[in-house]
């Protein structure tokens, strides 16, 4: 497939208030390719955390605010499988009685991709170029893994790092427990599932824990500084745009 000449960006939330260094280690892959990058100022929330709540109402809201914004790029990419699957499977479940509007929601959910989706299976590319010095291991976030069957595309990227011993974890498509909501409401549940992945993350000897999705890494890393654990949580942006050293 030809490369595109630009791919617009959605940025989730929690990379947009809370961990910016993300979406700059997804601009700058993009760049080092070659390819523009274009990203809508006025973007908001894809309304997942309504959606997972129970709201439909506030979710749709929130849906058509981002059909409106986005459905005229050619390419969407984002670095969240979380924020992909809402956009592909469940935009459409919410205007199913809405013919005009569900239209729209197909048209955008069928060019929304998530980051190493988008660098694997449309671009072509598993090496980056990018170079760690350490030992890497990955978490699947439910999202991606079992919603959009995203599990070797990521591990092919990471293998190629050039320098980097890639671990595989006991149970890595296990869930951290974190889900939104789903900590909230069941904190106990929630605190007991990420004490078993952090453990396996630590018995894995790895220095780095990585993966696709930000949340997932923001409750494991609470977890790990909690327990004065020296490994690191990183997007796996941040590796592949080869500017991680190792601490």
């Amino acid at each position: 497939m030809r490369e595109p000449d630009s791919v617009t960006l959605f940025i989730t939330c929690l990379i947009d208030g809370i961990y910016p260094e993300v979406g700059t280690a997804v601009v700058s892959i993009f760049e080092q390719l070659g390819i523009m990058v274009d990203y809508p100022t006025d973007q908001t929330c894809c309304g997942q955390p309504a959606f997972n709540a129970g709201y439909r109402r506030e979710a749709r809201a929130a849906a058509r605010r981002f059909i409106e914004i986005f459905e005229h790029a050619p390419v969407i990419v984002a670095p969240s499988g979380s924020c992909v699957h809402m956009v592909r499977h469940h935009y459409p479940q919410l205007f199913q009685d809405d013919s005009r509007w569900l239209a729209r929601a197909r048209q955008v959910a069928a060019k929304t991709f998530e980051l190493t989706e988008y660098l694997v299976d449309i671009l072509g590319i598993t090496d980056l170029g990018a170079s760690y010095n350490g030992r890497i291991t990955y978490h699947d976030s439910c999202h991606l893994r079992r919603g959009l069957g995203i599990a070797g595309q990521p591990r092919a990227l990471l293998a190629a790092i050039k320098g980097a011993t890639f671990i595989e974890m006991t149970e890595a498509e296990s869930c951290c427990g974190f889900g939104g909501v789903f900590s909230v409401k069941y904190p106990e549940i929630s605190t007991a599932m990420v004490e078993k992945k952090v453990n396996h993350i630590i018995d894995s000897g790895a220095h780095v824990v990585t993966g696709c999705d930000i949340s997932c890494l923001m409750n494991i890393a609470g977890r790990l500084s909690r327990l004065g654990s020296p490994v690191r949580c990183l997007h796996i942006a941040q590796l592949l745009a080869g500017r991680e050293e190792r601490t």
